[in-house]
């Protein structure tokens, strides 16, 4: 199945590229990692997340963790554990009503990169792998259906000064952030999840 559909296809014919996205589509895109997708997905710290609710509203969302806490667990699958957050669960709410989504990760130092991955997830709730990811109260498996990589050439080159404190950390209490404190969440933070 092509990755295009009429709205690209309008667009593509009006500047011209519908032959460079039918070479990049046929030369680039895949639908198993890589090795090499592999190691850069297990070795970036983030990634953006899109997802749509039933009606196809669009939601995109930041993950971040410890490099290596999205892992591809076999050529066609890629694992990343939610984390404690606002609650409000857009994201895997999302997911829940439409298993669509559309993943960009990104490496902005002095070699930028990215790459797309675009499939289907399902949200596991008691998983033993849960137990080897810090934090997790949640996994998300992706059985992605179209792999690429994209042009970076508009990537800044941007250096990580520093980890963020609030990743969870082995045998180490979850820094709580300060907002849940605030008095306007009073009685309504729920506790978090061991």
């Amino acid at each position: 199945m092509s990755m295009y559909h009429d709205g690209n296809r309008e667009l593509q014919d009006a500047f011209g590229s519908r032959a460079l996205a039918d070479r990049l589509e046929d030369k680039l895109k895949r639908d198993r990692f890589t090795p090499d997708d592999a190691a850069f997905i297990q070795s970036v710290g983030f990634f953006f997340l899109a997802t749509a609710d039933a009606q196809g509203r669009p939601d995109c969302s930041f993950k971040g963790g410890p490099p290596g806490f999205v892992r591809v667990a076999a050529p066609d699958q890629l694992v990343f554990p939610d984390y404690d957050g606002n609650g409000m669960f857009k994201s895997l709410g999302n997911i829940a009503v439409n298993a669509h989504v559309g993943i960009l990760f990104i490496a902005m130092g002095d070699a930028p990169k990215r790459l797309r991955v675009n499939g289907r997830a399902q949200i596991v709730r008691d998983d033993p792998a849960m137990a080897d990811v810090p934090g997790a109260q949640l996994l998300v498996r992706v059985t992605p259906e179209a792999i690429f990589p994209n042009c970076p050439r508009y990537i800044p080159n941007l250096s990580l000064m520093e980890a963020s404190p609030y990743l969870p950390k082995a045998a180490e209490p979850p820094l709580e952030p300060k907002w849940k404190s605030f008095e306007m969440f009073a009685g309504v933070v729920p506790p978090r999840r061991r």
